[in-house]
């Protein structure tokens, strides 16, 4: 971004849902399959972490508040440590959850009790007893009470703090939120302030970032944050969780949202993919901007088309990534390059003509910051108002020169146009428009689109889906 001074990328200690700073962060050990991820779910209070009986299934770090408490604070989720899944991502896996323990006020080590004490577990202890982080030893899947006595198992571990609990049925919880909560900082007066000392009140964006496996979402973010926050690897559909990572650029709050790699349903592999793509699906939903991730060296592909499908329907602000520039640039004429792949890549993708498209390169980090620049042009373009009598004057002078078509008998007739004046709690938030008419299901697709065209010859609303919403009035009533 140009003329920016440079930029910390952290963790963000807030509490969204009241406003109330985090008392602390707590990363989620362990080997794989010992029940995590059901332990995140459950402190988080809803299904975050994908679950499955499958190991090695959680590889990036997950973040997620936690509000059971008596204090709220961070809840993160780590792959499992020294085991199962592809070899090449071990160590890394392993990289993440030791940035998680570093990063943390405290370490919930998860064992499995209908298991056993695992070598592996033994492994990992020895590593956490070296941390000055504290530990507490979670001794799950005690799902009832003739199990507890598999909980001696473990006290041969020497780790003075142990709660039993049973996180797919929620036995021990309460205890071990107390315990949580006991072993936490203590509270500070502070307060979480922006760059002039004002508090931060301001909900954060999501920004999702989505596309085909291994266009380089991962490693988009990565330049972004200038950190190996998430896993990057060649083998494609890495990321399976959507992945929320807490970012603050010059006193704007961010989420973003790493998703699973979207393939079309004849690919997918096994159920846990099939999983991930819903859950994409869902983050496409619940995003405050989409970030569509194109790979450039294999083009627009029809998976591609049907991604920016899913951002259109759901009527979703959105930008558009061209990434691995690095790759195709040229020697000679790059800006005459670029001027042609955009071009391209408009035509391809028509029904997301709104989108800005930025070509950058993830892997070199040239352009990424840009994508900063065009999000401030879209919250901009968010807060422009067309006014009524301009707006309405527009709209008598659309309908005369290419009047609506006869649906049967009828034609669609315009009484009175007014812009919407929107939910102020969103950053972003698509103009609509409410329009007068005498029967709502008279407006056709083609000529909604047309008159869409006509209010963007006023206000282009870059980056920003048009919405036009009918309401039925009589004509003696207008009259």
């Amino acid at each position: 971004m140009h003329g920016c001074s440079k930029v910390e990328a952290r963790p963000v200690k807030h509490d969204q849902s009241n406003g109330r700073e985090f008392a602390g962060e707590v990363a989620i050990v362990g080997r794989p399959n010992v029940g995590k991820s059901a332990l995140f779910n459950r402190l988080a209070g809803r299904n975050i972490a994908i679950v499955h009986d499958q190991p090695g299934i959680t590889r990036d770090r997950l973040a997620a508040p936690c509000t059971k408490g008596a204090r709220p604070f961070l809840i993160w989720d780590t792959g499992g440590i020294g085991g199962a899944g592809e070899t090449e991502l071990t160590a890394q896996v392993r990289m993440a959850a030791d940035a998680a323990m570093r990063e943390s006020d405290l370490i919930l080590f998860v064992v499995d009790a209908q298991h056993g004490l695992a070598p592996i577990d033994q492994e990992l202890a020895a590593m956490l007893r070296k941390s000055r982080t504290p530990v507490v030893l979670v001794v799950n899947k005690i799902d009832d009470p003739k199990h507890e006595a598999l909980e001696a198992d473990f006290a041969r571990m020497s780790f003075p703090r142990a709660v039993p609990i049973s996180a797919a049925h929620g036995r021990g919880i309460g205890e071990l939120l107390t315990t949580i909560d006991e072993l936490l900082p203590a509270e500070d007066s502070g307060t979480v302030s922006t760059t002039e000392g004002q508090p931060i009140n301001k909900e954060p964006i999501a920004l999702a970032i989505i596309g085909r496996p291994n266009a380089g979402k991962s490693s988009l973010i990565n330049s972004v944050l200038r950190d190996q926050r998430t896993i990057v690897s060649e083998i494609p559909g890495t990321t399976r969780d959507a992945v929320d990572i807490a970012y603050e650029r010059e006193g704007q709050k961010f989420f973003l949202i790493d998703t699973a790699g979207m393939r079309a349903r004849s690919k997918h592999s096994t159920s846990v993919e099939v999983f991930s793509v819903m859950r994409a699906e869902r983050t496409v939903r619940r995003a405050g901007l989409c970030v569509l991730v194109v790979d450039v060296t294999s083009g627009v592909t029809s998976q591609d088309k049907k991604i920016a499908g899913l951002i259109q329907q759901a009527h979703k602000p959105s930008l558009v990534v061209l990434n691995k520039w690095d790759l195709v640039k040229p020697g000679r004429g790059a800006k005459a390059a670029m001027q042609e792949l955009v071009s391209v890549t408009r035509e391809q993708l028509f029904f997301l003509d709104y989108a800005p498209i930025l070509i950058a390169s993830a892997a070199t980090g040239e352009n990424v910051l840009e994508l900063f620049a065009l999000f401030a042009e879209v919250q901009r373009a968010a807060r422009v108002r067309i006014g009524t009598g301009v707006l309405n004057r527009m709209l008598r002078l659309a309908f005369a020169e290419n009047p609506p078509p006869l649906i049967g008998t009828q034609r669609l007739k315009l009484f009175y146009a007014a812009q919407s004046k929107g939910d102020s709690e969103r950053a972003i938030d698509p103009p609509e428009f409410i329009l007068f008419v005498n029967q709502p299901k008279l407006l056709s697709d083609p000529y909604s689109r047309y008159l869409e065209r006509r209010i963007r010859d006023l206000e282009p609303y870059k980056g920003l889906p048009v919405l036009l919403t009918c309401r039925a009035r009589s004509q003696r009533r207008e009259e």
